[in-house]
Protein backbone atom coordinates (compact mmCIF):
# COMPACT_ATOMS: atom_id res chain seq x y z
CA UNK A 1 0.00 0.00 0.00
CA UNK A 2 1.19 3.64 -0.18
CA UNK A 3 -0.22 6.62 2.00
CA UNK A 4 0.59 10.00 -0.35
CA UNK A 5 3.22 8.02 -1.54
CA UNK A 6 4.63 6.79 1.09
CA UNK A 7 4.92 3.04 0.24
CA UNK A 8 4.96 -0.35 2.42
CA UNK A 9 4.24 -3.44 2.57
CA UNK A 10 1.70 -4.39 5.05
CA UNK A 11 1.34 -7.99 6.66
CA UNK A 12 -1.24 -9.97 8.46
CA UNK A 13 0.41 -10.99 11.81
CA UNK A 14 -2.33 -11.68 13.67
CA UNK A 15 -1.22 -15.38 14.06
CA UNK A 16 1.93 -13.99 15.58
CA UNK A 17 4.11 -15.74 13.10
CA UNK A 18 5.90 -13.44 11.44
CA UNK A 19 9.82 -13.48 12.65
CA UNK A 20 10.38 -10.29 13.72
CA UNK A 21 14.03 -11.10 15.30
CA UNK A 22 14.84 -11.85 11.61
CA UNK A 23 16.46 -8.06 10.74
CA UNK A 24 18.70 -9.12 7.86
CA UNK A 25 15.69 -10.59 5.91
CA UNK A 26 13.11 -7.53 6.89
CA UNK A 27 16.04 -5.52 5.54
CA UNK A 28 16.54 -7.84 2.73
CA UNK A 29 12.63 -7.57 2.20
CA UNK A 30 12.64 -3.61 1.61
CA UNK A 31 15.13 -3.60 -0.64
CA UNK A 32 14.35 -2.64 -3.79
CA UNK A 33 14.89 -4.62 -6.89
CA UNK A 34 16.30 -7.55 -5.08
CA UNK A 35 12.82 -7.84 -2.21
CA UNK A 36 9.24 -6.29 -2.80
CA UNK A 37 11.19 -2.64 -1.46
CA UNK A 38 9.31 -0.17 0.63
CA UNK A 39 9.57 2.69 2.98
CA UNK A 40 8.40 0.48 6.24
CA UNK A 41 6.90 -3.09 6.74
CA UNK A 42 3.89 -2.91 8.91
CA UNK A 43 2.97 -6.03 10.93
CA UNK A 44 -0.93 -6.30 12.08
CA UNK A 45 -0.83 -8.03 15.55
CA UNK A 46 -3.79 -9.75 18.31
CA UNK A 47 -4.15 -7.08 21.08
CA UNK A 48 -5.73 -7.71 24.64
CA UNK A 49 -7.00 -4.45 24.63
CA UNK A 50 -8.11 -2.65 21.62
CA UNK A 51 -8.55 -3.46 17.67
CA UNK A 52 -5.41 -4.63 17.22
CA UNK A 53 -1.38 -4.11 17.46
CA UNK A 54 0.89 -2.53 14.61
CA UNK A 55 4.35 -2.82 14.85
CA UNK A 56 6.67 -0.73 12.13
CA UNK A 57 10.14 -1.78 11.16
CA UNK A 58 11.81 0.57 8.63
CA UNK A 59 13.91 -0.55 5.50
CA UNK A 60 16.97 -0.91 7.42
CA UNK A 61 15.53 -3.37 9.85
CA UNK A 62 15.25 -1.76 13.08
CA UNK A 63 11.68 -0.78 14.49
CA UNK A 64 10.24 2.78 14.82
CA UNK A 65 7.38 3.69 17.32
CA UNK A 66 5.36 5.41 14.63
CA UNK A 67 4.60 5.95 11.04
CA UNK A 68 1.93 8.48 10.42
CA UNK A 69 1.05 7.38 7.12
CA UNK A 70 1.99 3.84 8.04
CA UNK A 71 -0.92 4.03 10.92
CA UNK A 72 -3.07 5.38 8.05
CA UNK A 73 -2.39 2.53 5.79
CA UNK A 74 -2.65 -0.19 8.43
CA UNK A 75 -6.26 1.03 9.81
CA UNK A 76 -7.52 0.84 6.29
CA UNK A 77 -5.68 -2.79 5.62
CA UNK A 78 -6.76 -4.18 9.11
CA UNK A 79 -10.28 -3.50 8.11
CA UNK A 80 -9.97 -5.56 4.91
CA UNK A 81 -8.56 -8.21 6.76
CA UNK A 82 -11.17 -8.14 9.73
CA UNK A 83 -9.08 -6.86 12.85
CA UNK A 84 -10.74 -3.80 12.92
CA UNK A 85 -14.58 -4.72 13.02
CA UNK A 86 -15.94 -1.06 12.07
CA UNK A 87 -14.39 2.01 10.16
CA UNK A 88 -13.81 3.55 13.38
CA UNK A 89 -10.70 1.99 15.50
CA UNK A 90 -8.29 2.24 17.92
CA UNK A 91 -4.67 0.10 17.88
CA UNK A 92 -1.60 -0.24 19.67
CA UNK A 93 1.59 1.17 18.71
CA UNK A 94 5.07 1.86 20.45
CA UNK A 95 4.11 5.22 20.94
CA UNK A 96 1.01 4.83 22.37
CA UNK A 97 -2.72 4.30 21.00
CA UNK A 98 -3.66 5.81 18.11
CA UNK A 99 -7.46 6.23 17.46
CA UNK A 100 -8.18 5.92 13.26
CA UNK A 101 -11.20 6.32 11.15
CA UNK A 102 -11.62 5.33 7.49
CA UNK A 103 -13.86 8.77 6.22
CA UNK A 104 -14.48 6.98 2.92
CA UNK A 105 -12.56 4.57 0.15
CA UNK A 106 -9.31 5.78 0.41
CA UNK A 107 -9.06 8.57 2.42
CA UNK A 108 -7.92 7.90 6.29
CA UNK A 109 -7.65 9.96 9.53
CA UNK A 110 -5.73 9.09 12.27
CA UNK A 111 -5.53 11.15 15.66
CA UNK A 112 -1.67 11.82 16.37
CA UNK A 113 0.16 12.13 19.70
CA UNK A 114 0.66 15.93 21.44
CA UNK A 115 4.34 16.85 20.39
CA UNK A 116 7.10 16.89 22.84
CA UNK A 117 9.92 18.23 23.65
CA UNK A 118 9.84 20.79 21.18
CA UNK A 119 12.41 23.16 21.02
CA UNK A 120 13.36 25.46 17.86
CA UNK A 121 12.74 23.53 14.92
CA UNK A 122 12.14 20.28 16.36
CA UNK A 123 9.59 18.10 17.64
CA UNK A 124 8.64 14.76 18.56
CA UNK A 125 5.60 13.58 16.85
CA UNK A 126 5.86 10.04 17.84
CA UNK A 127 9.29 10.12 16.44
CA UNK A 128 11.56 13.06 16.11
CA UNK A 129 12.17 15.45 13.69
CA UNK A 130 14.06 18.33 12.85
CA UNK A 131 12.38 21.04 11.08
CA UNK A 132 15.02 23.08 7.99
CA UNK A 133 12.92 26.01 6.39
CA UNK A 134 13.69 26.87 3.03
CA UNK A 135 12.87 28.74 -0.03
CA UNK A 136 13.58 26.80 -2.83
CA UNK A 137 12.50 23.05 -1.90
CA UNK A 138 13.50 22.07 -5.64
CA UNK A 139 17.28 23.30 -5.35
CA UNK A 140 17.90 21.95 -1.77
CA UNK A 141 20.27 18.96 -1.26
CA UNK A 142 17.59 16.69 0.71
CA UNK A 143 20.18 13.96 0.15
CA UNK A 144 23.32 15.80 1.42
CA UNK A 145 22.31 17.74 4.23
CA UNK A 146 19.64 15.33 5.29
CA UNK A 147 22.26 13.03 5.96
CA UNK A 148 24.93 15.71 7.77
CA UNK A 149 22.13 16.56 10.11
CA UNK A 150 20.48 13.07 10.53
CA UNK A 151 24.16 12.08 12.18
CA UNK A 152 25.28 15.36 13.62
CA UNK A 153 26.34 15.05 17.50
CA UNK A 154 23.39 17.46 18.56
CA UNK A 155 21.10 14.17 17.66
CA UNK A 156 23.54 10.94 18.99
CA UNK A 157 22.66 8.84 19.81
CA UNK A 158 19.25 7.75 17.74
CA UNK A 159 19.48 10.55 15.11
CA UNK A 160 16.44 12.17 13.77
CA UNK A 161 14.50 12.53 10.56
CA UNK A 162 15.02 15.84 8.74
CA UNK A 163 12.20 17.99 6.99
CA UNK A 164 12.96 20.74 4.67
CA UNK A 165 10.23 22.60 4.43
CA UNK A 166 8.71 25.65 2.79
CA UNK A 167 6.01 27.80 4.18
CA UNK A 168 3.42 29.96 2.57
CA UNK A 169 0.64 31.81 4.49
CA UNK A 170 -1.93 30.99 5.66
CA UNK A 171 -2.11 27.79 5.83
CA UNK A 172 0.49 25.82 3.30
CA UNK A 173 3.49 23.60 3.40
CA UNK A 174 5.57 21.94 0.93
CA UNK A 175 8.25 19.62 2.19
CA UNK A 176 10.74 17.21 1.53
CA UNK A 177 12.17 14.73 4.00
CA UNK A 178 15.47 12.71 4.78
CA UNK A 179 13.90 9.54 6.69
CA UNK A 180 15.64 7.77 9.58
CA UNK A 181 16.07 4.24 8.94
CA UNK A 182 15.39 4.79 4.92
CA UNK A 183 18.57 6.69 5.10
CA UNK A 184 17.44 8.53 2.04
CA UNK A 185 14.71 11.01 0.95
CA UNK A 186 11.28 9.29 1.53
CA UNK A 187 8.22 10.28 -1.19
CA UNK A 188 6.54 11.36 2.11
CA UNK A 189 6.73 11.30 5.83
CA UNK A 190 3.30 11.20 8.10
CA UNK A 191 5.04 12.11 11.11
CA UNK A 192 7.21 14.84 9.43
CA UNK A 193 4.22 16.73 7.80
CA UNK A 194 2.54 16.88 11.39
CA UNK A 195 5.85 17.80 12.58
CA UNK A 196 5.77 20.86 9.83
CA UNK A 197 2.34 22.11 10.64
CA UNK A 198 3.13 22.38 14.11
CA UNK A 199 6.05 24.29 13.60
CA UNK A 200 4.29 26.37 11.36
CA UNK A 201 1.43 26.99 13.72
CA UNK A 202 4.14 27.87 16.44
CA UNK A 203 6.87 29.57 14.87
CA UNK A 204 5.93 30.73 11.80
CA UNK A 205 2.57 31.92 11.97
CA UNK A 206 0.49 29.24 10.41
CA UNK A 207 -3.13 28.04 10.96
CA UNK A 208 -4.85 25.17 11.37
CA UNK A 209 -6.05 23.33 9.65
CA UNK A 210 -2.60 23.17 7.41
CA UNK A 211 -2.79 21.32 4.03
CA UNK A 212 0.80 19.83 3.35
CA UNK A 213 2.22 19.02 -0.13
CA UNK A 214 4.78 15.85 -0.68
CA UNK A 215 7.55 15.86 -2.59
CA UNK A 216 5.43 13.74 -4.85
CA UNK A 217 2.52 15.85 -5.05
CA UNK A 218 -0.14 14.68 -3.07
CA UNK A 219 -1.87 16.33 -0.20
CA UNK A 220 -1.91 15.80 3.29
CA UNK A 221 -4.19 17.45 6.17
CA UNK A 222 -2.81 18.15 9.71
CA UNK A 223 -5.83 19.53 12.13
CA UNK A 224 -5.43 20.51 15.56
CA UNK A 225 -5.68 23.12 18.53
CA UNK A 226 -2.66 25.14 19.88
CA UNK A 227 -4.13 26.72 23.17
CA UNK A 228 -2.96 30.10 24.66
CA UNK A 229 -0.12 28.59 26.70
CA UNK A 230 1.37 27.35 23.22
CA UNK A 231 0.79 23.50 23.96
CA UNK A 232 -0.89 21.36 21.29
CA UNK A 233 -4.00 18.93 21.60
CA UNK A 234 -6.45 17.15 18.98
CA UNK A 235 -3.64 16.63 16.33
CA UNK A 236 -4.84 14.50 13.46
CA UNK A 237 -3.68 13.44 10.25
CA UNK A 238 -5.65 13.10 7.49
CA UNK A 239 -5.18 11.94 3.48
CA UNK A 240 -5.00 8.91 1.14
CA UNK A 241 -3.99 5.50 0.82
CA UNK A 242 -4.10 2.92 -1.92
CA UNK A 243 -3.20 -0.35 -1.90
CA UNK A 244 -1.05 -1.54 -5.25
CA UNK A 245 -1.00 -5.10 -4.84
CA UNK A 246 -1.45 -8.54 -3.24
CA UNK A 247 0.91 -11.25 -3.42
CA UNK A 248 2.79 -13.93 -1.00
CA UNK A 249 6.37 -13.60 -0.54
CA UNK A 250 9.11 -17.54 -0.68
CA UNK A 251 10.41 -16.40 2.82
CA UNK A 252 13.30 -18.93 2.07
CA UNK A 253 14.34 -17.47 -1.27
CA UNK A 254 14.49 -14.21 0.37
CA UNK A 255 17.07 -15.73 2.61
CA UNK A 256 19.61 -15.96 -0.32
CA UNK A 257 19.79 -12.19 -0.88
CA UNK A 258 20.80 -11.46 2.73
CA UNK A 259 23.87 -14.88 2.41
Amino acid sequence: MHGAGNDFVLVDDLGGEFPVEDHRRIAALATRPDGIGCEGIILVQKSETVDFKMRFFNPDGTEADLCGNGARCVAAFAREIGAAKDDAMRFETAAGFVDAEILEPGLVRIAMPPPKNMREDFVVVGVPHKIVSVENLTKTDVEGEGRSIRNSPEFEPEGTNVDFVTYRQPNRVAIRTYERGVEAETGACGTGSVAAAVIGVADYGLEFPVRVTTALGYDLIVDGVCRPDGAFESLTLTGPVKRVFVGEMDWDALDCVCE
